[in-house]
């Protein structure tokens, strides 16, 4: 079912042995555990994860913390496993970072549903990243192309129009992109 890298951070010996089972009947691929925040912090930076669960307490820090720095820098569905009683305060405290929560003691049906929302949060983030990364690439297109207009007309006395037709006329002409054409441009007037 979820066969992207998998990241289990418990400060209990015990929680982590359950967890890794059961996330292995899941059909999680590889796993990798650790059993303090700042491991994970360390491992963050190396690797990309598609699933991070984190078993509070760790063994430096409850865990609250470590969810939200892993939700706003990675792309990875969080799964934070919390004692019932502290549970509705950390959802309350996580829902608007996208982190599911899961009460202790562990009911496998609510973790399997949880796996299956991370899996989703995940898949649904890097296809925004995705397309994120497509629109910045048209953004910075666009920006060397007027970079380029500008420079044409005010250097060689062109209209606007005939910039534009000079750009794309030597795009296609030269089987090279607008942004290619435009930084030669660049480069030659600067």
């Amino acid at each position: 079912m979820y066969s992207e890298r998998t990241l289990i951070i418990s400060g209990s010996e015990k929680g982590l042995d359950g967890l890794t089972s059961f996330l292995k009947t899941c059909g999680c691929g590889s796993i990798a555990t650790v059993s303090s925040g700042s491991e994970a912090r360390r491992m963050i930076h190396h690797d990309d994860y598609g699933l991070i669960l984190i078993n509070t307490p760790l063994k430096d820090e409850f865990g609250y913390q470590l969810s939200l720095k892993l939700s706003e820098s990675t792309c990875s569905g969080i799964i934070l496993v919390c004692k019932a009683d502290a549970a509705d305060d950390m959802v309350n405290r996580t829902m608007d970072y996208g982190i599911c929560v899961v009460p202790k003691p562990l009911n496998k049906n609510a973790l399997l549903q949880a796996v299956r929302l991370g899996s989703a949060f995940h898949n649904r983030l890097l296809l925004m990243q995705k397309e994120n990364n497509k629109l910045r690439a048209k953004l910075e297109e666009v920006r060397y192309v007027s970079r380029a207009k500008f420079l044409l007309i005010t250097e060689q006395n062109m209209s606007e129009e005939a910039a534009h037709r000079y750009i794309e006329k030597s795009a296609m002409d030269t089987r090279r992109t607008r942004k290619e054409v435009s930084l030669e441009i660049i480069a030659r007037y600067e």
